[in-house]
């Protein structure tokens, strides 16, 4: 039977906003970026895949990967975990393959599809230290294929999951969650997997900031830990400007 945690709603940290979040644009990197010990038992983990790192004349499939902050080209899936990471004010870490997948976009279709005939393990480029520090870990992904990308299935088969609580969340172009909720459950069978994951659409993600909101505080009710808190921070610390998203 399922473990039923306790959950705490902290607040402490909109006292402190400032002082808990960044006030400067996150530079994405595959290591794992540290915020204050008020939430060091929760992770950010994510895989997205940007088709292109170029902001000007893109074609429409490296738009629909894509979101633009600032002039800086971020992927979907990157651009909502880190939305939930400055919410949670939490650390994160982003999934890189040791071999980069192609920005081409057929290409990349087909070795999406070529990996998942072949039930394939993508080696994962960085590691995760410390891991069983963390009790809570939001997992971020796009779905390929109507399915997790199968690096996602190489992350969660490095990493010991019991008794620690799974938060999936993804951005889609039409499947939603597709049924990733349930193959992360079959994967991480000792761990508590939170069944009301977040799924937001390529053609919402630039005014998705309040949904994020929302829906982390739906977590906040619905998920209990029986140690340690997270704070919820409840709007994004800094205006993130968008030229387009998909």
């Amino acid at each position: 039977m399922r473990k039923i945690l306790t959950y705490i709603l902290a607040l402490s940290c909109v006292l402190g906003l400032t002082a808990c979040t960044n006030s400067t644009k996150p530079e994405p990197q595959n290591e794992i970026q540290s915020q204050s010990d008020t939430s060091r038992n929760t992770l950010v983990v994510y895989f997205s895949m940007p088709e292109t790192t170029d902001s000007k004349n893109m074609t429409e499939e490296e738009d629909n990967s894509t979101v633009v902050i600032d002039g800086e080209v971020m992927g979907n899936t990157q651009y909502v975990a880190m939305e939930i990471q400055e919410k949670m004010n939490a650390d994160i870490f982003r999934i890189e393959p040791e071999t980069a997948y192609t920005t081409n976009h057929e290409e990349l279709v087909d070795i999406a599809s070529k990996e998942q005939e072949e039930n394939a393990r993508p080696e994962i480029k960085d590691k995760i230290s410390d891991f069983e520090q963390y009790d809570t870990i939001f997992v971020g992904y796009p779905i390929w294929w109507s399915d997790l990308p199968m690096i996602m299935y190489s992350f969660f088969d490095e990493y010991d999951f019991s008794d620690k609580t799974i938060i999936p969340f993804s951005t889609h172009g039409g499947s939603g969650l597709a049924d990733t909720i349930s193959t992360i459950q079959e994967l991480e069978p000792n761990a508590n997997v939170y069944e009301q994951g977040l799924s937001i659409s390529r053609n919402d993600i630039e005014n998705s900031s309040e949904e994020i909101s929302q829906w982390l505080e739906k977590v906040s009710k619905g998920v209990h830990y029986e140690k340690k808190s997270f704070s919820f921070i409840g709007k994004s610390p800094k205006k993130w400007k968008f030229r387009y998203v998909m």
